[in-house]
C-alpha cells in the first residue's frame, strides 16, 4: 500500500466501534421508553455493524495486490460491500416498518422519554462524527466502501433526527400514534437509501466510465499533444474500485522511427497521469496512413480542438 494509499481497514474498525456503542446506546433508550421509533433506530444501527464487519473483509481483498488469477487486482470487491449494505438497508427498512404498522394498529403508551431522547441524541453525535471521517477518507482515497458506510451513517443521523423530533411531538402532544407514523417514514427513507447504494455499486460492476471532469481532463492532456502528425481517438475510461483505468489510440506518421513514437507515447502516457495520479494509462500507437486506424470505437470521449482547453 503506498502513502497515498494506506491501510483504509483502520476506517472500518472506526466503523464498527461506532456501530456497538450506537447500538448499545439505542437499545437502551429502546427499552426505557418502548418507542417503535427508537426500535427502528436500533434495528438500524444492527445494519450498520453488519455493513461495517463486511466493509472490512472487502476493504482486506481489494487491498490485495494482482496476481496470477486477476491481473488487474481485486478493487472490485469494494462494490460487492456497497452492493450488500443496500440489501441489508432494504431488510431493516422492512423490519422497521412491520412494527411500525404492528404499533400504529395497537398503541401503547409510552415511558421515560426525557431520557430515551438525551441517549439517542447522544448515538446520533457518534454516527454523524465518524460519518463524516469515513466519507472524507473514501473521497480522498476513492473507496467506494468507505463512502458508502459513511452516507450509511449520515442516513442513519438523518432518521434519528426524524425520529427524534417525532418522540418530542408525543411527548408534548400525548399523541401516541405519532411514533409509528415516525417509524413508518423513518423505513421509507432509508429504502431510498438502499436504492441509491445499490445503483452505484452496480454502476462500478458494470465498468461505468469516470466523472466528466476527470474525462476532460485526459481529453484536455490529448488536445495539447494534437498536431498535424499526431491525432488521438478510441479514449474509453472506467473505474474499478479506487482505481481508474484509461486507453486510447496514439495516430502517428508511418514512416516516423518506432523510437519517435514510443518516445512521445511515453511523454504523453506521463503528461495523463500527472494530471490525474493513479491512473492505469494504456496507449496503442497506430500509423496515421492504416484505414484499420479508424473507426474503433461507436462511442468516444470528444478530444477538444486546439484553443479550446
Amino acid at each position: 500500500m503506498t502513502a497515498d494509499h494506506p491501510p483504509l481497514t483502520r476506517y472500518a474498525w472506526l466503523s464498527i466501534a461506532a456501530a456497538v456503542v450506537t447500538i448499545t446506546l439505542k437499545v437502551v433508550a429502546w427499552r426505557l421508553t418502548d418507542s417503535v421509533g427508537l426500535l427502528s433506530d436500533a434495528a438500524e444501527s444492527l445494519v450498520n455493524l453488519a455493513a461495517a464487519i463486511l466493509a472490512l473483509a472487502m476493504l482486506v481483498i481489494a487491498a490485495r495486490p494482482p496476481d496470477d488469477d486477476h491481473h488487474y487486482g481485486h478493487a472490485k470487491a469494494e462494490y460487492f460491500s456497497a452492493m450488500v449494505e443496500g440489501i441489508l438497508i432494504f431488510v431493516a427498512a422492512i423490519l422497521i416498518i412491520v412494527s411500525a404498522v404492528d404499533r400504529l394498529l395497537h398503541p401503547r403508551d409510552l415511558d421515560q422519554l426525557d431520557v430515551g431522547l438525551v441517549i439517542a441524541t447522544a448515538a446520533s453525535v457518534v454516527n454523524g462524527v465518524v460519518g463524516t471521517v469515513l466519507i472524507r477518507a473514501g473521497r480522498r482515497y476513492r473507496s467506494v466502501t468507505l463512502v458508502a458506510d459513511g452516507k450509511h451513517l449520515w442516513t442513519d443521523v438523518v432518521t434519528s433526527v426524524g425520529v427524534i423530533v417525532g418522540v418530542l411531538l408525543v411527548l408534548a402532544t400525548g399523541w401516541t400514534r405519532l411514533d409509528p407514523i415516525v417509524a413508518i417514514l423513518v423505513g421509507a427513507n432509508i429504502i431510498w437509501t438502499g436504492v441509491k447504494l445499490i445503483r452505484e455499486s452496480t454502476g462500478g460492476l458494470m465498468d461505468q466510465t469516470l466523472g466528466d471532469a476527470d474525462n476532460q481532463a485526459i481529453a484536455a492532456v490529448l488536445a495539447g499533444h494534437t498536431s498535424e502528425d499526431v491525432m488521438f481517438h478510441g479514449l474509453r475510461t472506467r473505474r474499478s474500485g479506487r482505481l481508474r483505468f484509461t486507453t486510447f489510440d496514439m495516430l502517428v506518421p508511418g514512416d516516423w522511427p518506432v523510437r519517435q513514437g514510443h518516445d512521445l507515447l511515453e511523454e504523453v502516457q506521463h503528461d495523463v497521469e500527472a494530471a490525474l495520479p493513479g491512473l492505469h494509462v494504456l496507449i496503442h500507437l497506430e500509423p496515421r496512413e492504416d484505414p484499420r486506424a479508424y473507426g474503433d470505437y461507436e462511442v468516444e470521449i470528444p478530444i477538444p480542438e486546439e484553443g479550446q482547453v
